[in-house]
């Protein structure tokens, strides 16, 4: 800040302005924080604790780039900081780079032990890294340093649940809605255990939770009108709004139809890439999400209607398919297979979901049977191209197989949606709408699972895969 006459810099209470700063960060004002604190370091370039300050803001801020050059820079400044290394570490984890974040974390433990918040990071950045046990234990480290910090127990259930040791994990996440009960992370996690059990009401009931996590969020609009309860009048239009990727959409459809059978006029709001596929959805009119909208009555998100429908594994709508499909005819040797081998990159867990390309060379090997890509222009060695404009010319595509073999992607449903014959291939810790131990499907009576045994070992599930093929 400059005197206006001379040009000089003023005095100014360095100490205020960090004080400032705090007081910035407790309330929850990050970005003043943030720029409180560079102004100070444009004072004094050499202000520790502005520079923590800036870091921290960054951090919380999101900018995990930012983040991650600031607290670098710090630590050669000062390399024996706890929590620089801390910061550094949890921006490297929100960044996926989990064995950056691995070694910044396991220095500020070492530098730190008693800081039970590293060791709870240093656990995500393990789990991140399919290291289950080692997660496990550095956030029951963190427990024993400090048996109230929420995130530890968050992080814990979480991790329990990835085990499949559902009881454990929804009881410490449980533990940690005691602790705070409006913590969003916690009720989230809480909720996928649950349906991961097969606990469909009160999973989707906990389930409404997304709404509020950060990774969801954005998602939804929240248009003017009511929100639809189940009731009205018959005749009127609910919009439903759809959400998250295609094969959520693709599962919820289901609910369509239900709809339509009150006697109400369901229009669904999805991406536009999906219109010519669920417009085949008898009764159902469909319209690009983002776009005009018809005039309509009340509204609700797509996955809110399983609640809304009291659904339970016995009663889920449609499982033999709903979506127009052939008649099908069994064959014991299947000729002809449609292979989705990957999902989408961007997913948050296609690491763990998606087989390397290599993983399925043994089955392509086979030369009893002719195998066609239903990756939109891309194929592996072995296999055929095919025209996949869109959903509607997978569908088409699909409708003229004997068999689909998937990754979890939406293939997988658009195929159990069509009542086609397909077989899942599945991460250890699995998506919660395919349960745990059990080779069928309550959403999908034509889809056959085949799960992973242990972390990331692909080899053995396509071994029994080959070995189903030839039984």
């Amino acid at each position: 800040m400059f005197h206006p006459q001379t040009g000089g810099m003023m005095d100014i209470d360095t100490a205020a302005l960090h004080l400032s700063t705090l007081h910035a960060l407790r309330d929850g004002r990050i970005t003043e924080a943030i720029g409180t604190a560079r102004m100070l370091l444009r004072i004094d370039p050499t202000h520790d604790g502005a520079r923590r300050n800036l870091i921290r803001g960054l951090l919380l801020d999101g900018q995990h780039a930012a983040t991650i050059a600031e607290a670098r820079d710090a630590i050669r400044a000062t390399p024996d900081s706890t929590e620089l290394f801390f910061l550094l570490g949890t921006a490297l984890n929100a960044l996926s780079r989990p064995v950056e974040a691995r070694d910044a974390l396991a220095r500020s433990v070492a530098l730190g032990p008693g800081f039970a918040p590293a060791w709870v990071n240093l656990g995500n950045a393990l789990m991140d890294l399919d290291d289950l046990q080692g997660a496990e234990h550095h956030c029951r480290q963190a427990l024993t340093i400090d048996p109230a910090l929420i995130e530890a127990h968050v992080s814990l259930g979480f991790i329990l649940t990835s085990q499949g040791r559902l009881a454990e994990g929804i009881a410490a996440l449980e533990e940690a809605l005691r602790l705070n009960p409006r913590h969003v992370r916690a009720h989230w996690n809480l909720a996928t255990a649950r349906l991961l059990a097969g606990d469909l009401p009160r999973g989707f009931a906990g389930y409404e939770w997304r709404k509020r996590h950060d990774r969801y969020r954005h998602d939804f609009i929240n248009p003017p009108g009511p929100v639809w309860d189940g009731g009205g009048t018959g005749g009127d239009t609910i919009l439903v709004h759809a959400e998250q990727g295609f094969g959520d959409t693709i599962q919820f459809a289901r609910y369509l139809p239900l709809i339509a059978g009150r006697g109400f006029h369901p229009v669904l709001a999805c991406e536009p890439s999906l219109i010519p596929l669920l417009s085949r959805l008898p009764g159902v009119q469909v319209v690009a999400k983002g776009g005009p909208l018809p005039l309509y009555d009340a509204w609700i998100d797509q996955m809110s209607l399983p609640p809304l429908f009291g659904t339970t594994l016995d009663t889920i709508p449609f499982p033999d398919g709903y979506l127009p499909g052939p008649a099908r005819h069994p064959s014991t040797r299947p000729a002809r297979i449609g292979l989705a081998w990957r999902g989408n990159p961007a997913h948050s867990n296609d690491r763990r979901r998606t087989p390397p390309p290599a993983a399925f060379a043994p089955l392509l090997a086979r030369t009893d049977v002719r195998f066609v890509s239903l990756v939109p222009d891309e194929t592996l060695p072995g296999t055929e191209a095919t025209a996949l404009t869109d959903h509607a010319a997978t569908a088409d595509v699909i409708a003229s197989l004997d068999l689909v073999i998937s990754v979890d992607t939406s293939v997988a449903h658009l195929a159990g949606a069509m009542g086609c014959p397909a077989w899942v291939l599945l991460p250890f810790a699995p998506d919660w709408r395919w349960l745990l131990n059990r080779e069928d499907s309550p959403w999908y009576t034509a889809i056959r699972l085949f799960r992973q045994r242990n972390p990331g070992d692909w080899g053995e599930v396509m071994g029994r895969v080959i070995a189903a093929l030839e039984g």
